[in-house]
C-alpha cells in the first residue's frame, strides 16, 4: 500500500470513498507520524485515542454512504479553537489546563463533515506572535532546514504548529487563525496553502479572541484543492457570531482549474520595498508571467497609504487584545495566584500568567485606549484603517479581479534570531499580510519557489470581497507552473 500520509486531502477522500483503505488506518498512518515527529513541538496535545474512536465511527458511515465531504479525514486543530471535553488554552499559562464543555463553531462543522481529530496544535501565545516562539509550551520547528545546515527555523506565527504539521505530513489539513498574516506567514515559510477568508466568512464563535475586528479563521493543506474542501466545511454563517456574514458558501473545489483568463491582476507598486531580497522580487515576478501565460493581464496598482497598514495595526490589534484579555483574572478558570485581597491575586496572576509578547501587547493597547491618547492613537489608527479598505476599493472598482504580490519579505529564520532586542523587527514579517485583515479583504498564500539556501518562498493574492473562489483559481495555476515541496525528513 502508498504510504497513506503520502496522499493529499482529495487522494485520501477519493481512497476512503473507493474503501481502498479506513479511515482507521489513515488516522494510525498519521499517529505513528506525530509521535515520530515529537522534535518539532507541532502538537500541544495529542488525542490518539479520540481519533481512533472517531475514525471508527467515520469508518460505519462511509459503509453506509454517509461519510460526508471529509469523512474520516484526520486533521489538526491550532489550540485556539474550543474543542469539547479537549484542553484548550491558547497556549499561554493563565488558562491552565482549561478544558471547555462546548466546540466552536469552527470545528463543530469539519466533524459535522466526518473529520477526525488528532489533537490540539502549537501556536503563538493568543496568537500574539510572528515566529511560534511565544508559546508556553516552547518554540515550534519548521520542518524546512536550509541546505547543509542543522540550525532549527520558526514555522513562521502564530499558526506556527499547523503550519508545521501539515507542511511535515503529520495531518491531511489543520484549522488557523489569520489576524495580521497568521496563516499566510507560516504558509510561505513552510512551502504550504493557507487561505485567510474574508472576514466574516467563518465564525469566530468558540475560537479565543485575540482582536476581534481583525481575527478570521481559515485552512491549511498541502495544495489549493485541498484548501479549498476544509474551506467549505469551514465557512457559513452562525448566528451566535454577530460578525458572521448571512450568505451562501460557494463549492469552493469548483474554482480548481477554471481559466483564469481576461483576469486583470493588480501589481501594487507600494509592496516595492527598499531593500527587499532580489529573490524575492523574481519570485514576484515570476508569478507574475506564470498569471499572463495563464491569460491574465497584469495592471500596475496604487494602495497609497499601504507605509501605514503596519503602526496603524499595531495600535489597533493590541487595543483589541488589551480588552479581550481582560477576562483572565483568575476568577473563573485557569491560573490562579493568590494574594492578599482580590486586587493582588488579579495582578498575580496576571503576571505569572502572561508570557512577555502578551503582557507587552496588552500594556501597548491599554495606553492607546486611556484618556488623552485614545483620540492620537486608536482613533487615528482607525481612520488609516478606513483610508486602507478605500485604497482596495478603488483598485477593485477599476475591474481588477486579485492582488499578487509576496507573502513574506524573506524566507524562514532561525529560531532566536529575531526580535530579542528590537520587536518591531519581528513585527516587520507581518508587511505584505496586515492591509488584508485591516481591510477585512481574503488573501490566500502559496509556495512558488525556493530561495538560495532550499528554503521555500510564497506568493499572496488578495481578494474581492467574498470572492475566494476567484483566489482559489489563480492560486492553482502558480501551484501548477511552480509545483509541489515537501522538506526532506530529518526529524525521524
Amino acid at each position: 500500500m502508498t504510504d497513506l500520509t503520502s496522499l493529499t486531502l482529495a487522494e485520501a477522500r477519493d481512497g476512503l470513498a473507493a474503501r481502498s483503505f479506513t479511515s482507521s488506518e489513515l488516522t494510525n498512518a498519521y499517529i505513528t507520524a506525530i509521535e515520530a515527529a515529537r522534535a518539532l513541538n507541532a502538537f500541544v496535545l495529542e488525542t490518539p485515542d479520540l481519533a481512533r474512536t472517531m475514525a471508527r465511527e467515520a469508518d460505519v458511515r462511509i459503509a453506509r454512504g454517509e461519510g460526508g465531504p471529509l469523512g474520516g479525514i484526520p486533521l489538526g486543530i491550532k489550540d485556539l479553537f474550543a474543542t469539547k471535553d479537549v484542553r484548550t488554552t491558547a497556549c499561554s499559562k493563565i488558562l491552565g489546563n482549561f478544558v471547555p464543555s462546548y466546540e466552536s463553531t469552527v470545528t463543530s462543522q469539519l466533524w459535522r463533515d466526518g473529520a477526525v481529530l488528532l489533537g490540539k496544535l502549537n501556536n503563538d501565545e493568543f496568537a500574539m506572535g510572528s515566529s511560534n516562539e511565544t508559546s508556553c509550551f516552547g518554540p515550534v520547528v519548521n520542518p524546512w532546514r536550509r541546505d547543509g545546515s542543522h540550525t532549527s527555523l520558526v514555522p513562521g506565527g502564530s499558526s506556527g504548529g499547523s503550519a508545521s504539521a501539515v507542511a511535515a505530513r503529520l495531518c491531511l489539513g489543520a484549522t488557523g487563525t489569520d489576524t495580521g498574516g497568521s496563516i499566510r506567514q507560516p504558509a510561505g515559510f513552510t512551502g504550504i496553502v493557507g487561505m485567510k477568508p474574508t472576514y466574516g466568512r467563518c465564525s469566530r464563535w468558540g475560537i479565543v479572541a485575540f482582536a476581534s475586528s481583525l481575527d478570521q479563521a481559515g485552512p491549511f493543506a498541502r495544495t489549493v484543492r485541498d484548501t479549498s474542501i476544509l474551506m467549505r466545511s469551514m465557512a457559513g454563517h452562525d448566528p451566535k457570531d454577530t460578525t458572521s456574514v448571512d450568505r451562501a458558501v460557494p463549492d469552493f473545489e469548483a474554482a480548481i482549474g477554471k481559466s483564469v483568463r481576461g483576469m486583470k491582476i493588480g501589481i501594487p507598486k507600494e509592496y516595492r520595498l527598499d531593500g527587499m531580497p532580489d529573490e524575492i522580487e523574481k519570485l514576484w515576478s515570476q508569478g507574475a508571467d506564470w498569471l499572463k501565460a495563464a491569460g491574465a493581464e497584469l495592471v500596475e496598482v496604487s494602495l497609497p497609504h499601504t507605509k501605514y497598514a503596519l503602526p496603524a495595526y499595531y495600535i489597533v490589534a493590541p487595543a483589541e487584545a488589551s480588552s479581550n484579555l481582560a477576562r483572565y483574572d483568575g476568577v473563573r478558570y485557569g491560573l490562579r495566584v493568590p494574594g492578599r485581597n482580590i486586587i493582588d491575586m488579579y495582578e498575580k496572576t496576571r503576571a505569572e500568567g502572561f508570557g512577555v509578547e502578551v503582557r507587552r501587547r496588552i500594556m501597548i493597547g491599554t495606553y492607546v485606549l486611556s484618556a488623552g491618547y485614545y483620540d492620537a492613537y486608536y482613533l487615528r489608527a482607525q481612520k488609516v484603517r478606513t483610508l486602507i479598505k478605500k485604497d482596495f476599493e478603488d483598485c477593485f472598482a477599476r475591474g481588477v479581479h486579485a492582488i499578487l504580490t509576496p507573502a513574506t519579505p524573506s524566507a524562514a529564520f532561525g529560531i532566536g534570531e529575531k526580535g530579542g532586542a528590537d520587536p518591531v523587527e519581528m513585527y516587520l514579517n507581518d508587511i505584505f499580510t496586515v492591509t488584508v485583515n485591516m481591510a477585512g479583504l481574503p488573501g490566500i498564500a502559496v509556495p512558488a519557489g525556493r530561495d538560495v539556501q532550499g528554503l521555500p518562498l510564497g506568493l499572496q493574492l488578495i481578494g474581492r470581497p467574498f470572492d475566494e473562489q476567484t483566489l482559489f483559481s489563480l492560486a492553482e495555476v502558480i501551484e501548477q507552473a511552480a509545483g509541489r515541496f515537501t522538506p526532506p525528513k530529518w526529524w525521524a
